[in-house]
């Protein structure tokens, strides 16, 4: 039985640039953190979950990017991943993923509809 969509945001719109919405999905029947951003424009979701030590890249306050606005960063330990593809780009996991997940806007309303499909490691 495939995993529920989850209604992250009731309005996409409102996830503005360089911001990150917290909320739960199922995965595999069992609930994970996640996060969604949005980055120059695209919506990105992830497994709210560093590669490092499986510790959450936040404190529960959806504050992930960095100042240069490049980077999602582990409040933790500072491991730095691309918010278009998850790789880890610096820190303890230098190329690890984030465990993607699937992103829709269905009537104005933004959902995760479960895992995702890892985008390629070198993309602009």
């Amino acid at each position: 039985m495939p995993d529920p969509p989850v209604r992250v945001l009731p309005d996409a719109r409102r996830l503005g640039e360089l911001r990150a919405v917290r909320f739960v999905v199922t995965l595999g029947g069992a609930a994970e953190d996640a996060l969604a951003v949005r980055w120059r424009g695209a919506l990105h979701a992830w497994v709210n979950r560093c590669r490092h030590q499986g510790l959450p890249l936040d404190f529960g306050d959806g504050h992930v990017f960095d100042e240069a606005a490049d980077a999602l960063v582990c409040c933790h330990h500072g491991a730095r991943y691309r918010p278009d593809t998850g790789v880890c780009v610096a820190g303890p996991c230098r190329g690890a993923r984030l465990t993607p997940l699937a992103l829709e806007v269905r009537d104005g309303a933004l959902w995760c509809t479960g895992r995702g499909s890892s985008p390629p490691a070198d993309a602009p």
